[in-house]
């Protein structure tokens, strides 16, 4: 499986972005997940949806406020970002979990990456 995540870009406080991530194949029972890791902290997780019952959920720090998705056509899972903070500067990544099991909001859930997009928000 392959990730490509892509939307990244510099954004001013309360502006809105949508990231976007191609996966090579179709994440039928797969658990797709956006986590982030901004410079000096590790990475953590920001929202998940499963591909099959397009059920989801949200970190506290970005619910409300972000939006998880998928097009079952094309392979794609976004991230809906709005009311952006210049806490949420981070490199975001796209996961895939192809054997859901447990709270899917653990890195170690996932076996697939994509590379990164980066997020600027400024103040």
């Amino acid at each position: 499986v392959q990730l490509q995540a892509s939307g990244g870009g510099l954004v001013q406080a309360g502006d809105s972005l949508r990231l976007s991530c191609a996966a090579s194949v179709r994440p039928v029972n797969y658990r797709m997940a956006w986590f982030r890791q901004a410079p000096g902290k590790e990475r953590e997780f920001v929202a998940k949806i499963m591909w099959k019952t397009g059920r989801t959920y949200y970190a506290d720090s970005v619910k409300g406020r972000f939006t998880i998705s998928r097009d079952n056509a094309n392979n794609m899972v976004y991230l809906q970002m709005n009311s952006l903070k210049p806490e949420d500067t981070a490199t975001y990544y796209c996961a895939a979990d192809t054997t859901p099991y447990g709270s899917g909001t653990l890195e170690s859930h996932y076996d697939y990456w994509g590379q990164g997009t980066q997020v600027t928000v400024s103040s």
